[in-house]
């Protein structure tokens, strides 16, 4: 029985899939992508107070108009 526990643990062993790139390459790739997608945030906030001014008065207090 121990034989067979020892060759199923050998025989299940299996070799890992290689990376593209290094870890730290990665990571460096990933955090440039969620760079680039705050600077494109940060771009539009300007948008966003040009038109905070421009809304029309709604009568019902709902603003249904969007």
């Amino acid at each position: 029985m121990l034989s067979t526990l020892a060759s199923v643990i050998i025989a299940s062993e299996e070799e890992l899939a290689p990376l593209i790139a290094p870890a730290p390459v990665l990571g460096g790739i990933a955090a440039l992508v969620f760079l680039m997608l705050g600077l494109v945030t940060f771009a539009y906030r300007d948008v966003a107070n040009r038109h905070r001014n421009k809304r029309r008065p709604s009568s019902g207090g709902h603003d249904a108009g969007h």
